[in-house]
């Protein structure tokens, strides 16, 4: 039988197929309808030190290929995610990375701190499409110079396996993976979605209360696997693949990209068996082309 079990550098993993942050809350909302222990693992909804409210409303909608979303972070705050959350995700099971976010390096130090002595917690992952306050708002993923401080500051005080979730609204997004794992990225997650809007016509007026927000879905999916493509030839570190994931054919191409593992996001709101479907199409394409580990397609589109 096909082996489904991944080694992301120190992170190891029962298959390949993750739940992608902000699209599988908690995981208690799909507990009906998923079997948790069978997934990869769930990156939980991003996490601040304190809890926020989010964006005002309106706050997503759907658009031809995807959607897009102006959440903002809501979240119950680290304390509310240890009592409550994470005591929730252990008894179901599964393998839990936490991302982070914050405004200033201070703050994501303090989560990575608090986070490496919790048991429970395999994993941080960093998401840097957040603004630096001391900064004027520039976003720590969007500059090579506050990517490498943040990445060297959370590096010191985390003593789990750390991700970078990279943006894709970069100019080269391989300088900032190779910067990403110069400074202590274990593994780079890549991509977070795409800055977009939509105007209401009837109304005149942007329809997103924060005016912009995330395209995810189908849509990205040609511009992430493009950018997989680019971070796999730039680095040694493996690669969490996503954007636009829907089926074991989009996740293939990923793989052979040269992701060593794939998280699927937008496609669980369409299909929350999305995971397990891919799950058991990676086996059926394996055993049907006398693959036994993983590795032998990872990044194969480059040989």
């Amino acid at each position: 039988m096909a082996e489904l079990a991944v080694e992301l550098g120190p992170l190891k993993l029962k298959t390949p197929v993750l739940a992608a942050s902000g699209t599988f809350g908690f995981g208690e909302e799909y507990a009906s309808l998923v079997d948790l222990q069978n997934l990869g693992a769930i990156m939980v909804k991003g996490l601040t030190l304190e809890p926020r409210a989010g964006n005002p409303p309106p706050r997503i909608m759907e658009t031809p290929a995807g959607m897009l979303n102006a959440i903002g972070l809501q979240n119950p705050g680290l304390a509310g995610f240890l009592n409550k959350e994470l005591p929730r995700l252990r008894y179901y099971g599964v393998t839990v990375i936490v991302n982070i976010a914050g405004d200033t390096e201070e703050e994501y130090v303090e989560l990575a701190e608090e986070l490496s002595k919790t048991e429970g917690v395999a994993a941080v992952e960093l998401n840097v499409s957040c603004p630096n306050v001391h900064k004027g708002g520039i976003l720590f993923g969007t500059s090579a110079l506050l990517l490498e401080n943040l990445v060297k500051k959370v590096r010191h005080s985390c003593r789990l396996p750390l991700i970078v979730k990279l943006s894709p609204n970069v100019t080269d997004i391989a300088e900032m993976a190779f910067v990403a794992e110069k400074h202590g990225a274990d593994i780079i997650s890549s991509i977070n979605t795409l800055k977009g809007m939509y105007i209401d016509v009837a109304r005149r007026a942007p329809y997103l209360g924060n005016i912009t927000g995330g395209l995810s879905g189908p849509a990205i999916r040609p511009v992430a696997l493009r950018m997989v493509f680019e971070i796999y030839k730039a680095v040694k570190v493996p690669v969490i693949g996503m954007g636009g994931i829907a089926d074991v054919d989009d996740a293939l191409q990923f793989f052979m990209a040269g992701a060593a593992a794939v998280a699927v996001g937008t496609a669980n709101f369409v299909h929350p068996p999305t995971i397990p479907s891919i799950v058991s199409g990676l086996r059926s394409y394996m055993e049907a082309e006398g693959l036994t580990a993983l590795e032998e397609i990872v990044g194969i589109a480059h040989r």
